[in-house]
């Protein structure tokens, strides 16, 4: 099917080209959520007729979009979750966690803005692209942790797994301490 494109559609093409789709991504998602247009003969000159009250309306949004990315771009927000020992999630982080977490910080996010490339099931930072328009992109960074002190210390740059691995060689060093110890009391017991 022919569409004239009302806006801009990633991997498709910008405001005003006639592209070919399949008819059910026309049916189903660009003609019912307004993003283009049937390319018939009348359809082609209301577009033409219309074309420079949708560029000013595109850049208008686009501005508004623009601000909303300088705010919002390069935060970091914190969501707490139960997990396992080994950092593995019961659950998942989904769009709308996200979501939810930036529009309590007093940002103005849907959950279709948030794109995750693949679902998180892991403690740690996470970075994730929030698209506020076809043209305008920002990036926050989810801090995924057990609790806000594990949050700090996945902040200035320390995993879970690390800590733990320092907590048991600590614990290591201690035992080993305290056999020497023994062993050195009973050498001297011997001598005597």
């Amino acid at each position: 099917m022919q569409v004239i494109l009302l806006e801009r559609v990633a991997k498709l093409g910008q405001m005003g080209e006639v592209v070919k789709v399949k008819d059910g991504f026309a049916r189903n998602f660009l003609l019912p959520q307004g993003k283009a247009l049937r390319a018939s003969e009348a359809n082609v000159k209301a577009f033409e007729a219309q074309k420079a009250e949708l560029a000013v309306r595109n850049d208008e949004t686009r501005a508004v979009a623009q601000a909303a990315a300088e705010k919002i771009d390069g935060q970091t927000f914190i969501i707490i979750r139960s997990a396992s020992d080994a950092g593995a999630l019961y659950g998942s982080v989904t769009p709308r966690d996200a979501a939810e977490v930036a529009n309590a910080e007093g940002f103005s996010v849907e959950r279709r803005q948030v794109v995750l490339t693949a679902p998180i099931k892991f403690l740690g930072l996470h970075e994730v692209r929030v698209h506020l328009h076809p043209e305008v992109d920002a990036t926050i960074t989810l801090n995924v942790a057990r609790s806000t002190e594990e949050a700090e210390l996945q902040a200035s740059g320390k995993s879970i797994q690390e800590l733990a691995a320092e907590e048991d060689a600590a614990a290591d060093f201690e035992i080993a301490e305290l056999f020497d110890e023994i062993g050195a009391a009973g050498q001297d017991d011997d001598a005597n």
